[in-house]
């Protein structure tokens, strides 16, 4: 069966207004997405709304003769339906998007075929399991499944994304073709006006834009992509901000960066597929420098979390009204530092918060959640003990602990985690790889400061672990060790340069441990007091 392909596009995008009219090698954006969807045949319609802000739009798509149609612009779901008209139920849709330029008709045929022979009834190709690009993207399924996900939900999230539904249904079957090129930290989606200015160049010396190949689109965007310098995504690195917004670390003898050097770092580590941002109400200036940074629409490309301002003010018998007073102004203090109408992830910088005062602080964030203000809620936590609580709090989806090579504490938390994922999803995110530089220095001044008292032996083994595992290299057996455990989702590692980022990045996407490799490392490594693994039980200078 013959497919029909839909490029859903509008004027009112809110990163970047009006960018489906911007050109590419002289054509406009939309324009381009279809006619290289369409280079190989295919019947290829733009999806557009009836607003007037579209209006030009659909003016410059009848210039260049693309088909078009025109349906509701907040539910996009029922413009879908509305655009398949009568097509049969089994007839066979392909979703696009007018932002996204680099797929083809020959890129496009491939998926069909594979869609076909499988008998599916939903394929996508995105995400870093595809292996290709961001921005290199399609969905393919049939017009009957859009009409049932449209009598079937009321969801505005479900409307609005198209798919969501039909994705719950039936699952999801990803198209691997390209699987092995390992390319997903690169990007070609044109969302801001960085990535405008890049795919522009991609296309610069083309004459015939639509025809020229994805192979070789991608292949130029790749020599383009200087910010890019790993060969897969860092995607279980998280940054750690606190370097940003205050002198942070027992060993940091630098200080924090300037605003330009932080946010030549943050976007470093975005570019290079970190998908996660740790910072904190009580970092300093941290959030207001995330904010300057994630300007232009880079916030959109990673996950921001936050945590709740300690309350250190709250008074310990603070009415319900107090508390959440505090709370609210913690929430948006950071949206404001955050330039965000909203935050992706806050966390409680305290477990006990979870309890004090009888829960209103707790109470206070569920319902902020409710009203759209937090997308999810976790807790930083400093113990098991802590962790095990918060694991029995229904609304906790994150967890950060502190873990790190001579940590031996956390086998009841995990035996626990694996239990409570088989109801519901937790995010478990490891700080203090590096137990804040401690690890990593010989200087056994620091290491008497952190109350090791005895402190040689273990900087002897730490040594002579790297020496078999790292070539050496302290810092990265440690990263490295807890980068290997499947039960953490992700690793907060801060870093004060350009260069340390460079190198935890590499640490990142290299081969990680053995089972073999782990069980030997914990087999014979030191042990280390809760005063020395708790940072607060720290001697100051």
């Amino acid at each position: 069966m013959s497919a029909i392909v839909l490029l859903q596009a509008r004027t009112s995008s809110s990163r970047l207004p009006g960018k489906v009219l911007l050109p590419i090698s002289g054509v406009p954006l939309a324009v381009l997405a279809a006619k290289r969807a369409a280079n190989t045949g295919l019947p290829v319609k733009v999806v557009t709304s009836t607003d007037a802000s579209d209006d030009v739009l659909c003016d410059v798509l009848a210039e260049w003769r693309v088909p078009y149609f025109r349906g509701s612009l907040k539910n996009t779901l029922k413009r879908f339906v509305d655009a398949i008209g009568s097509a049969p139920d089994e007839q066979i849709v392909v979703r696009l998007t007018g932002d996204n330029v680099f797929p083809d008709g020959q890129f496009i045929d491939g998926m069909l075929e594979a869609f076909e022979s499988c008998q599916l009834q939903y394929m996508n190709c995105a995400g870093e399991g595809s292996g290709l690009p961001y921005g290199v993207s399609a969905e393919i399924t049939r017009a009957g499944h859009i009409r049932a996900a449209h009598r079937s939900t009321e969801s505005e999230s479900d409307r609005e994304h198209v798919t969501p539904w039909i994705i719950r249904k039936y699952g999801v079957v990803g198209y691997d073709k390209y699987r092995t090129r390992a390319l997903s930290q690169y990007r070609c989606t044109v969302d801001t006006l960085d990535d405008y200015l890049r795919v522009s160049q991609v296309f610069r010396a083309e004459n015939e834009p639509e025809a020229v190949t994805l192979d070789s689109l991608v292949e130029r965007l790749v020599q383009l992509s200087s910010d890019v310098i790993v060969a897969k995504p860092a995607s279980k690195l998280v940054l750690g901000t606190a370097q940003l917004g205050l002198n942070y670390g027992i060993a940091n003898q630098s200080g924090k960066p300037d605003s330009q050097a932080a946010k030549a770092l943050v976007r470093m580590a975005v570019s290079n597929g970190v998908g996660y941002l740790d910072t904190a109400h009580a970092y300093g200036n941290s959030e207001q420098v995330l904010g300057e940074a994630l300007a232009g629409g880079w916030a959109s490309r990673v996950t921001t979390i936050t945590k709740l301002s300690p309350l250190d003010r709250c008074p310990d018998g603070a009415s319900e009204q107090v508390v959440q007073a505090f709370v609210t102004s913690s929430v948006f203090q950071s949206c404001r530092a955050l330039k965000r109408g909203s935050l992706d992830v806050l966390m409680l910088h305290r477990a006990r918060h979870l309890w004090d005062w009888n829960g209103a602080a707790w109470r206070a964030l569920l319902e902020l959640r409710d009203e759209g203000a937090i997308g999810q809620l976790g807790v930083s936590v400093q113990s098991p003990d802590e962790a095990l609580q918060a694991l029995d709090v229904r609304d906790v989806n994150f967890i950060q602990i502190p873990f790190n090579i001579l940590d031996d504490r956390w086998d009841r938390v995990i035996e626990k985690l694996e239990d409570v994922r088989r109801d519901r999803a937790i995010t478990v995110h490891a700080r203090s790889s590096l137990l804040q530089g401690l690890l990593a220095t010989s200087q056994e001044s620091l290491w008497e400061r952190a109350h090791c008292v005895d402190p040689e032996p273990v900087i002897r083994w730490l040594q002579d672990s790297a020496n078999k595992l790292t070539q050496g290299d302290v810092a990265e057996l440690c990263l490295k060790y807890v980068l290997s455990q499947g039960w953490i989702n992700g690793v907060v590692i801060g870093v004060d340069n350009l260069d340390q980022l460079a190198q935890n990045l590499e640490c990142a996407t290299c081969d990680l441990f053995t089972e073999a490799q782990l069980t030997a490392v914990s087999a014979d490594r030191p042990k280390l007091s809760e005063a020395t693994l708790n940072p607060a039980n720290w001697k100051s200078e």
